[in-house]
């Protein structure tokens, strides 16, 4: 199950990651509250790109072979990290789109830290 949640949650973190680097102003301009935190920096959005680009693969080969959950926990990491930035701009009352952050960012990263576990019996590589 953890596989097929990993799988899931790989593709909008790749398609993420993809849209960032191919696509950073059209990507910048379509979040709800990107603009909101500074003029668009094409490197600071490709950068980001990258290490979500990264998630989505760690994910993926988690979803491929059991064995590479701990690279499933390295990009489930950035993920989580974050999240917990962006819980931290809830709780202070500095996020204008909450409910998008909790649905979209949060919810996603704590799901794939969870998928990235390994299952009782599992290995590393």
């Amino acid at each position: 199950m953890r596989r097929l949640i990993a799988a899931i949650l790989a593709i909008p973190t790749l398609f993420n990651g993809l849209a960032m680097l191919a696509a950073g102003p059209h990507w910048y301009e379509s979040l709800p509250g990107v603009t909101e935190t500074g003029p668009f920096n094409p490197h600071f959005v490709q950068d980001i790109g990258i290490a979500f680009l990264v998630a989505g693969l760690a994910l993926a080969a988690r979803a491929w072979r059991p064995r590479y959950w701990p690279a499933a926990m390295a990009g489930a990491g950035f993920l989580a990290a974050h999240a917990l930035l962006h819980l931290v701009l809830i709780a202070g009352g500095h996020a204008h789109h909450a409910a998008f952050d909790l649905l979209a960012i949060v919810l996603p990263s704590a799901i794939a830290l969870y998928s990235a576990f390994p299952n009782q019996g599992e290995h590393h590589a």
